[in-house]
């Protein structure tokens, strides 16, 4: 069952409990959790967890994911907070 959560420290153990880090979209301001599988992605660019939240909380994002298990299934969603 996913979840929904803001909360910083949630984010960063769950990414890194799956070899996740932090990256964007480059050019843009779309975050990812970049898993690294397989061949590079060219588009992502990585980021460190300061420059992660301050583009999550400016946006207004929750994150959507499954606690539970080995599941990396996650999404980034607005929730009506932050600046726009």
């Amino acid at each position: 069952m996913a979840e929904t959560t803001r909360d910083h420290d949630t984010i960063v153990a769950w990414a890194q409990e799956r070899g996740g880090r932090p990256a964007r979209v480059q050019d843009t301001q779309i975050l990812r959790i970049d898993f690294e599988e397989g061949e590079p992605d060219d588009r992502l660019e990585p980021l460190d967890w300061d420059e992660f939240f301050d583009t999550f909380d400016s946006a207004g994002l929750a994150f959507l994911y499954e606690p539970d298990g080995a599941s990396r299934f996650n999404k980034f969603i607005h929730n009506g907070e932050g600046e726009r």
